[in-house]
């Protein structure tokens, strides 16, 4: 693992979690580095400005498609909906048909999407401490994918329950493989960069496997929807699922949100938590049960989408700071302003198609996480 554990405090009895101090040491970050207490006020300034400019990428984002529409237009259409009139704005306007129900739900649906993997990457970055931590990576997202594909082949995807119960089919295998990763990488105690990510390509592979074989079994036209969903593809859902997206992912990110002290104190190494008087095996519970959660809730309607858990907290890091009561939250708002830009890309680059928004992703995280891969120390060649 990158950075060298601090086991060299001496074993007292367990006290209550402390605030953090200035200084931090944050493997997962590559190192220690200092940076300025968090204050009240610091959190909700960086946590302000983030939320206004994610509504910036929103409404920019809602500019472009196969029709232009004027900013000017988007932001009278959104003003007239705020205030409660919109079945007014969609009967006379079809400006306001397109940006009611095909981009503006597409995007929100991508905002939590992205918000969702970037929080869990920060988590399992944390508890793992490693750098290259990723549901997609490490074959939580595959697992969920598996999940939501034995849901459809059992006729699941097509009830009136299917909003609830395909997040919850995928929930059980992100849950599964989490648990497998852990296990098998585990060797005395540790997780070595390289046996994790061995284990995590081993999976996907498997399950991969798996899901064609799923897509085989399905009739020509589901194949075709299955595959392009593996590939990671934004819809513009109803409002409806939206919120009930909204609800698994807000109960979520409240519990992990919960747990951000303990994972400050775990970039101090697990005896030095332990000695803090930190439940570690509570705490790993906690996090691989709603890292499991949030990736089937999200993997249950946009597919495979990855690298944005790895590449969103290593961002997010050089201004907030190893402090996860702001890192964590500050890497949800940023992680779906960028799930957002990217899915306008993929929208708009082959207009009148489009492509999987899990390209661009892959594009732009896939040289990233060779970067990281090489900068650890041993490099390829350990």
């Amino acid at each position: 693992m990158i950075g060298q554990e601090r086991q060299n405090l001496a074993p007292r009895a367990a006290a209550p979690v402390p605030p953090l101090e200035a200084s931090t040491n944050c493997p997962a970050a590559g190192g220690t580095r200092r940076s300025a207490q968090l204050t009240p006020a610091r959190w909700t300034a960086t946590l302000v400005a983030l939320g206004l400019a994610a509504v910036a990428v929103l409404v920019t984002c809602l500019q472009f498609g196969a029709e232009r529409i004027a900013p000017g237009e988007i932001v009278r259409v959104l003003v007239r909906v705020l205030l409660g009139d919109d079945e007014a704005v969609t009967s006379t306007s079809s400006a306001g048909v397109i940006i009611l129900h095909l981009r503006l739900p597409r995007l929100l649906l991508a905002f939590l999407v992205g918000g969702s993997l970037a929080g869990v990457g920060v988590v399992l970055q944390a508890l793992l401490r490693n750098p290259l931590a990723d549901p997609y990576v490490l074959g939580i997202s595959s697992g969920a994918a598996l999940g939501a594909a034995v849901a459809v082949l059992w006729g699941v995807g097509a009830t009136v329950l299917a909003a609830w119960t395909l997040p919850a089919f995928a929930f059980a295998g992100g849950l599964v493989s989490i648990i497998l990763v852990y296990r098998i990488a585990e060797t005395y105690g540790r997780l070595p960069v390289h046996t994790l990510l061995l284990t995590g390509v081993i999976l996907n592979a498997v399950f991969s496997a798996l899901i064609m074989f799923i897509t085989s079994m399905v009739s020509p036209t589901r194949s075709f929807a299955m595959l392009a969903w593996l590939m990671g593809t934004i819809g513009a859902p109803d409002y409806g699922t939206l919120a009930i997206v909204a609800a698994y992912l807000a109960v979520g990110g409240v519990v992990l949100l919960r747990q951000a002290r303990r994972l400050d104190l775990l970039t101090l190494g697990e005896d030095g938590a332990r000695s803090l008087g930190v439940d570690l095996e509570s705490v790993k519970r906690t996090v691989f049960f709603t890292s499991a959660l949030l990736t089937g809730a999200v993997v249950s309607q946009s597919g495979m989408i990855g690298f944005v858990g790895m590449v969103v907290p290593h961002a997010v890091r050089v201004f907030s700071g190893p402090d996860h009561r702001l890192l964590l939250p500050a890497s949800a708002l940023v992680g779906g302003a960028f799930l957002m830009a990217a899915d306008t890309l993929a929208r708009t680059v082959l207009v009148p198609g489009e492509m999987p928004v899990g390209v661009v992703t892959a594009l732009a995280g896939g040289p990233f996480f060779l970067y990281l891969l090489i900068r650890k120390r041993g490099g390829l060649s350990a």
